[in-house]
């Protein structure tokens, strides 16, 4: 048997338990994110709320009925689907019916 040093044998181990918990070949969905709560801190600043039809039109900065996160330019994602990434929500899925105060029209 050979003989490995010490500090060659704790770098191994580190990439051999790495490479033990991430998964090869399995990649990050949008599913797997977690929905915005409109008590999360970063929702109140932006006035965000799961429903758009419950925000008046006249609060708006940028006045039109027919804001939505469906018809945002910063949601990504599946138009067809009900939650959504959105940049402002790094790490979030926004409702799709839902609206913030960081809504910009698509181009």
């Amino acid at each position: 048997m050979s003989k490995i040093a010490r500090r060659q044998f704790i770098q191994l181990s580190a990439v051999a338990a790495a490479g033990f918990l991430v998964r090869p070949g399995s990649e990050a969905r949008a599913e797997d994110l977690p929905k915005l709560a409109e008590d999360d801190a970063m929702a109140q600043a932006m006035k965000y709320t799961h429903d758009a039809s419950t925000v008046d039109a006249a609060s708006r900065a940028n006045p039109a009925p027919d804001q939505s996160c469906a018809n945002c330019a910063l949601v990504q994602g599946d138009e067809t689907a009900a939650w959504r990434p959105c940049q402002i929500f790094p790490g979030k899925l926004v409702n799709n019916k839902g609206w913030c105060s960081v809504w910009a029209p698509k181009p």
